[in-house]
């Protein structure tokens, strides 16, 4: 195991909050000195279907604790994603069925395998000690909590303030989530800085159950590729660590230049003293932002994808098409007996928009053109002789061959 003072140089990074430090340091201390490692704990709900980077920032710092020889503990929350994490949330979630919850975790540790080395972990669903639960035991556990303390939580005190339902299940959340660092006797948790009471709940519990309290670890939201908002799926500002390598590595390319720096210092493992050359005043931001890109890429996909997403990258910023076209085949029966169909239908054929009024507002843009010549069409009344082979582009990023069946 390494050193302390090493071991909080990695995991100080892009770290909001150590609560509290002092123990953070005596635990690693203690750990060092008696060979046993810390037990970190990271949940998470499969409330979705889709792992993006925003998840992958805790992942990173639990991967961390791996290398550094440390114990990565996992809780797949079924149990608790039926209730609904209210952390940051303005609103009540809607409510998901088991049936649900289970098909979202399909995936997920698939997923969460590009990042932590799952054979060096522990997995537990907080279903398998919930659901044996008895009414007694909820209601113990309810006596653990006051309303007073529920209602003061920030997210929880907005919302009646602003006169919005606060839900008595949303109330088990963090109770729930705390209790669960009991069952596995967590000495960490890593989650989002808006998390951080449910965090320190688990302390509580903890003590009254005779054990050592963990220590709370926060790191900063992950902004989407709007530069702005938290990345989420249902904002569609997200990246998802299962994307095709072109996908990712454009979704990077077009973040906004202010995020670049704290993509760089949760998303990679690059030096900060790197990380201030790239970004400083005599760099080009677009060179930063490749490197940023082909960081990140090369972590899910691999180095040989991450040069291919570059280079294909430059080829279509140049206006080239790329090395590969797709094909995609549509009914020989779509086309009148002259072998023509209208343009806009032809895009939605393509699947590039899902309405012929859609295809229009891009025409009239000038964003379609076919050929080898790059023949630009804006008439939407326009009758496009198809053949096998055609090539249509519809926007800086979506193209085909057209194979007739």
């Amino acid at each position: 195991m390494r050193d302390v003072n090493e071991q909080l140089e990695i995991l100080n990074r892009g770290v909001e909050k150590v609560v509290p430090e002092p123990e953070f340091l005596e635990k690693l201390r203690k750990s060092a000195k008696d060979g046993k490692p810390l037990r970190v704990k990271y949940g998470i709900d499969p409330t979705g279907i889709s792992v993006h980077l925003g998840h992958t920032v805790p992942l990173r710092k639990l991967r961390q604790f791996q290398d550094l020889g440390h114990t990565a503990v996992i809780i797949i929350g079924n149990y608790t994603a039926l209730v609904g994490d209210p952390s940051g949330r303005d609103e009540t979630r809607a409510s998901l069925t088991e049936a649900q919850v289970a098909e979202n975790a399909k995936d997920y540790l698939r997923q969460v395998g590009k990042i932590i080395d799952l054979d060096r972990a522990e997995v537990h669903h907080n279903g398998d000690w919930f659901s044996k639960w008895s009414f007694l035991q909820v209601l113990d556990l309810t006596r653990t909590m006051t309303l007073g303390q529920i209602s003061a939580r920030e997210d929880f005190a907005k919302r009646i303030a602003a006169e919005k339902p606060v839900y008595l299940h949303e109330c088990m959340y963090p109770l729930m989530q705390g209790w669960d660092s009991v069952e596995i006797k967590a000495d960490v948790e890593l989650g989002g800085t808006e998390q951080l009471f449910s965090l320190l709940v688990a302390r509580d519990l903890q003590v009254s159950q005779k054990l050592s309290p963990q220590i709370a670890m926060t790191m900063p939201i992950l902004v989407g590729t709007d530069g702005v908002r938290r990345m989420g799926k249902s904002l569609g500002n997200f990246i998802g660590v299962a994307e095709d390598p072109n996908n990712m590595f454009g979704k990077l390319m077009s973040i906004p230049d202010e995020a670049m720096r704290q993509y760089f210092t949760l998303l990679t493992d690059i030096p900060l003293a790197e990380v201030d050359r790239l970004l400083g005043p005599e760099s080009n931001p677009r060179d930063a932002k490749e490197a940023l890109g082909k960081a990140i890429v090369t972590q899910y996909a691999g180095q040989a994808k991450a040069d291919e997403a570059a280079l294909e990258f430059r080829r279509r910023s140049e206006g080239l098409d790329p090395a590969e076209i797709p094909e995609i085949a549509i009914p020989s029966g779509e086309v009148d007996p002259s072998g023509r169909v209208t343009m806009p239908r032809l895009i939605v054929l393509l699947g590039f928009e899902s309405s012929t009024s859609n295809a229009r507002r891009v025409m009239e843009g000038g964003g379609v053109n076919i050929g080898s010549e790059r023949t630009v069409i804006t008439d939407p009344k326009a009758m496009i002789e198809v053949t096998s082979g055609l090539i249509v582009r519809v926007g800086k990023r979506k193209i085909a061959r057209v194979v007739l069946r």
